[in-house]
């Protein structure tokens, strides 16, 4: 009998740990799981070549599934985690999942200042606009009157645009798209993975058991044609008239641009002041 070849996503899982999955019905954490392993697999790295840290909530799930270096870590620290691999092993090829509650409030600082470093890190931030796995709460990026399970009556806040915030902390590779842009999502991981320093890309995703309910957004299905309807290519976006702009987000490359990246200039650092020792 001719042996079935092994599925390309199936070889980088854990077969015989922590399945089935938690991840609800319709969630796109799975789209974007798919796209992170098509990367990885398209770029032929080792497994033991890359670290996939996370910090808490539904998208840290991910390291758990996978055959890589991998850490689960603590509720918004993720990111000075993967700091420290990056800065012990920078061989590796390192890699953060967040959720916009994890990296974006208890872990927004860290955020901040990985991309004004420049450390060459690569954070995946799905961002489904609330706390999924820890009952719906809303999180900073839960749009202006939606409604979560601690703003009953819709959300007063205001809300902020994660590649900005990132943009203007200094990342050098900002990019977004949308989990309905699945082929984007591998393009942009390997991007990400590829530019030497600070690499963000943010998956706008569906949470249609929570996010999807309490606001009447339909389906998963639904939340997804959504997702296509909403988004236009930055080209397209960029030559719409300003109060059509306001009806659509930008998907693309936002930034891509060349700097000193830490982990060298701290290499540098040491080198130089071992050659002053030496010397003196």
């Amino acid at each position: 009998m001719k042996k079935i070849p092994q599925k390309q996503i199936h070889k980088y899982l854990r077969h015989n740990k922590s399945f089935p999955h938690v991840w609800c019905p319709g969630c796109s954490n799975g789209i974007v799981l798919g796209g992170v392993i098509r990367a990885i697999d398209e770029m032929g790295y080792e497994k033991d070549s890359v670290a996939m840290i996370s910090g808490i909530g539904c998208s840290s799930r991910m390291p758990v599934y996978v055959d890589f270096n991998t850490a689960h870590t603590l509720h918004g620290r993720a990111i000075p985690h993967a700091t420290g691999v990056k800065m012990f092993k920078p061989e590796l090829n390192v890699c953060v999942i967040t959720g916009d509650g994890d990296a974006t409030a208890i872990g927004g600082n860290h955020l901040i200042h990985a991309a004004r470093r420049n450390i060459d890190i690569t954070v995946i931030l799905i961002n489904n606009n609330i706390y999924g796995m820890t009952g719906g709460q809303y999180s900073p990026t839960t749009p202006a009157g939606a409604k979560a399970t601690t703003m009953p009556y819709g959300n007063i806040d205001n809300t902020f645009d994660i590649c900005d915030l990132a943009i203007g902390a200094g990342a050098t590779f900002v990019a977004r798209t949308t989990a309905y842009h699945a082929m984007e999502i591998q393009n942009y991981v390997r991007m990400g993975f590829e530019h030497k320093g600070f690499s963000l890309i943010e998956v706008i995703a569906a949470c249609p058991v929570i996010f999807g309910r309490l606001n009447k957004r339909g389906d998963a299905s639904s939340m997804m044609r959504t997702m296509k309807e909403e988004s236009k290519p930055l080209a397209v976006f960029e030559a719409l008239p300003d109060e059509e702009k306001e009806k659509f987000y930008p998907r693309g490359v936002l930034v891509n641009i060349d700097k000193p990246e830490y982990t060298e200039k701290y290499a540098n650092l040491v080198a130089s002041l071992q050659k002053k020792e030496e010397a003196e």
